[in-house]
């Protein structure tokens, strides 16, 4: 690379060329010293006062030199501009050039005046030695070196010139030749000290960018050889590990540095075996990546690859993240979101596990919970206010069953617990327990909710336990306790597996009846106290089943609120009863039972209304009976239904009043117009006379309000005439009088019933 100009060099190649022109200062002041030495012995030997003025010259050259010697060390070199290099440069062409000027006058004087044969040769030999050294220490300008030869040479080759020898003009000639060789010398010297200080400069560059990238890159890094002493380290593996410099790991033994890195940073004592072992199996090429787990809170995964000369790379980089986040997708996918409970998968995995680790005959127990009428916190609380109970329900239900069950979350409102334990007695007791542990009141939203559960136990040697099998079993047995009654637990027995089948056969069959309309209404009357005549007549549902025969209410009615139909009899019992009613005497009005789960929605409005729209019965002939259970779930919601009927003309009946803890709380509150007293306060009033007077005193707070009152259960003449001498009843419901009968048949007893009355009244 030829160097065109000192403005065509960048700044800094400029200024490592000048630095070099202010450099090997010892020679430089070695030859100064000589040059006024010699001309000192010139003038001794010739006696010519002209080289005491050089002398005198050369030292005050001398003087210059240094000073601006000094100063060049002084400055500052990361600053200087490529004008101020080049001011630099020129102080330094001024005391060379006036060097090399001295020499060739003084080698010229000699030649050509003091013909003194010393004095030419010793002037002429400095003078042609230091154009050897202007190559050596001149190179880095070119300036310098063309004025320092062209100074030297030119006034010698003059001085030859002068003598007018032939000889001496040709030796003046050859001159020419030595100067261009010089000058080709140290222009072939700078050039090569440009073309490295160019290489090295990109050397440079490009180590700077390989450390950069090295140090700023995300992952950790270790070049082995084949001994497994590191040979490259970067700072990331520093920082991960916890090292330390990098720079004091160079030609470290790998394992020494990681037991190094182990012992004082973030793992107590040595290396672990394992990670020991991991990391020597990726250097030996057993393994190509791996992931080593230093600590709960450090995930390193490394991999690495082999020269064919044994250097490995080892290349490593946090992992923690993607671990955690794989973590947390796994937690998903094992553990419910809403209550951080195994699901049912995780919770079958987890109970393999503790399986493998009891002997064949210890007992299991596995019991399924089931929260009652969960739906109906839904549709009324709403779907937020049922998370927050689950939880608490998952909550307490992790806190009774103790550290060494297993509590998991199936799906909706059912959970599972599995438990062990060494004799039967005792892991149904502990079974039994949970289960009645678990009731009570929850506080959702500010609102105390008493909730009851269900539930479904199998308890069964450890060696019997199928887990594809568990569920099912349980699950009948929650059939079952939810059949019994709502708010047990009952436990599995083979035979639960056939009453099951018989009782979803039945469901069917009553689903089919219900869309076939075969169910049919009979009606039990309600007579007033002298029993002279009918007032209201109950609607009362019956199902005869094809092949079983009558099928008791208690029964059906419970299959319907299972299978969610319950609503769809109500509606069709509402309908036949208005129908019915409408071919009654005027004066007579019927009366049907809703449910809790008719109450829920305004869909009984609607039924109610198309009731009597079909029939054109007058809605105060109409009477709608309600249970204390309805009132309890929902007040509010129930009252505003309540009103909708009472403002339509419709008569409010509280049914079976009485066997509840808090009846008498809605006496005031709700729109009620009757009070239908349970036959429980009847039974035995002619025997006890606590009875009556119970019975007395509620009738008195009743009439108290100014409702009408309905006894219910009168089955006997005495229990008749204690009431009417009372005067405890304005209507009377029983066998006393009727049981239930067709429609058709409440004509013929009303129509007898007046023929009596007629007949004792003549």
């Amino acid at each position: 690379m030829r160097i065109q100009s000192p403005n065509a060099v960048p700044t800094d190649v400029y200024l490592s060329f000048v630095s070099s022109l202010f450099g090997n200062r010892q020679t430089l002041f070695t030859g100064m010293v000589v040059h006024i030495l010699t001309y000192a012995a010139v003038y001794a030997k010739t006696g010519d006062s002209f080289y005491v003025s050089l002398t005198a010259v050369f030292l005050a050259v001398c003087i210059f030199r240094i000073y601006w010697f000094q100063r060049f060390d002084a400055v500052s070199k990361a600053g200087l501009s490529h004008r101020e290099i080049a001011l630099w440069e020129n102080r330094y062409l001024w005391g060379g050039v006036a060097t090399t000027a001295i020499l060739g006058i003084g080698s010229a004087y000699a030649i050509a005046f003091a013909r003194d044969q010393f004095a030419i040769l010793a002037c002429v030999a400095v003078t042609l030695a230091s154009m050897v050294s202007v190559v050596g220490r001149n190179y880095g300008s070119s300036r310098a070196v063309n004025l320092q030869t062209l100074t030297a040479c030119l006034p010698i080759m003059i001085g030859f010139a002068l003598v007018s020898d032939p000889f001496m003009v040709a030796f003046a000639g050859l001159l020419i030749p030595f100067l261009l060789t010089t000058r080709m010398m140290a222009n072939g010297v700078r050039e090569f000290l440009y073309n490295n200080v160019i290489a090295s400069r990109e050397k440079a560059e490009l180590v700077d960018r390989f450390d950069m990238a090295l140090n700023n890159m995300p992952h950790g890094l270790f070049m082995l050889d084949a001994n497994n002493r590191i040979l490259v380290v970067n700072r990331k593996a520093c920082d991960l590990l916890k090292l330390g410099d990098q720079e004091r790991l160079k030609d470290c033994d790998l394992d020494l540095v990681l037991r190094y890195g182990a012992r004082h940073s973030f793992i107590d004592g040595s290396l672990p075996a394992l990670i020991q072992r991991q990391l020597a199996q990726l250097v030996d090429g057993t393994l190509s990546r791996t992931l080593v787990q230093y600590s709960d809170d450090l995930f390193l995964e490394f991999s690495a690859s082999r020269r064919p000369d044994g250097v490995v790379v080892l290349i490593f980089e946090d992992v923690t993240a993607r671990i955690r986040a794989e973590r947390r997708v796994l937690h998903m996918v094992r553990y419910d979101p809403l209550t951080g409970l195994p699901n049912r998968e995780h919770f079958s995995e987890l109970v393999q596990e503790r399986l493998a680790a009891l002997a064949d005959r210890q007992l299991v127990g596995l019991l399924l919970i089931d929260v009652d009428e969960f739906k109906h916190v839904n549709d009324m609380k709403g779907h937020v206010a049922g998370d927050r109970l689950l939880c608490q329900i998952a909550h307490r239900l992790t806190a009774v069953a103790g550290s060494e069950a297993i509590v998991g979350h199936l799906m909706g409102d059912q959970f599972v617990v599995f438990v062990h334990g060494n004799g039967r007695v005792g892991v149904e007791g502990l079974i039994r327990r949970l289960h009645a542990d678990m009731r009570g009141s929850f506080d959702v939203d500010g609102s105390q909710m008493r909730i009851t559960f269900s539930a479904g136990a199998l308890v069964t040697p450890r060696a019997q336990l199928r887990m594809e099998e568990w569920q099912i079993k349980v699950d009948l047995a929650l059939f079952e306790a939810k059949y019994k009654a709502r708010g047990t637990c009952a436990f599995f027995e083979q035979e639960m597996d056939a009453r099951y089948v018989d009782h979803q056969r039945l469901k069917v069959e009553l689903r089919d009846a219900v869309e076939a309309g075969s169910l049919h209404v009979l009606y039990q009357p309600m007579y007033r106290p002298d029993g002279h005549s009918i007032e209201c007549c109950e609607a009362l549902t019956r199902w005869v089943h094809p092949e079983r025969g009558a099928i008791p209410p208690s029964s059906f009615i419970q299959l319907a609120e299972e299978m969610g139909i319950v609503s769809d009899i109500t509606h069709f019992v509402i309908r036949q009863a208005c129908l019915d009613c409408a071919t009654w005497d005027a004066g007579m009005s019927v009366s049907v039972n809703l449910s809790v789960h008719d109450l829920r929605n305004d869909r009984i409005v609607a039924a109610v209304e198309r009731a009597l729209a079909e029939s054109g019965l007058h809605p105060s002939r109409l009477h709608l009976e309600i249970t204390e259970s309805c009132l309890v779930e929902e007040p509010a919601t129930v009252q505003n239904i309540l009103n909708i009927f009472r403002n339509r003309g419709i008569t409010i009946a509280l049914d079976d009043f009485g066997t509840g803890f808090s009846s008498l709380s809605y006496l005031d509150a709700l729109p009620v117009d009757i009070v239908k007293i349970d036959r429980s306060f009847v039974r035995n009033i002619g025997e006890d006379a606590r009875r009556l007077k119970l019975l007395r005193g509620t009738v008195n707070l009743i009439r108290e309000l100014g409702l009408g009152i309905t006894i219910e259960g009168v089955e006997t003449e005495d229990q008749l005439e204690l009431i009417n001498r009372y005067r405890c009843a304005d209507l009377i419901q029983g066998y006393v009088f009727s049981a239930a009968v067709p429609p058709e048949n409440i004509a013929i007893l009303a129509e007898e019933q007046a023929v009596r009355s007629a007949q004792a009244a003549s």
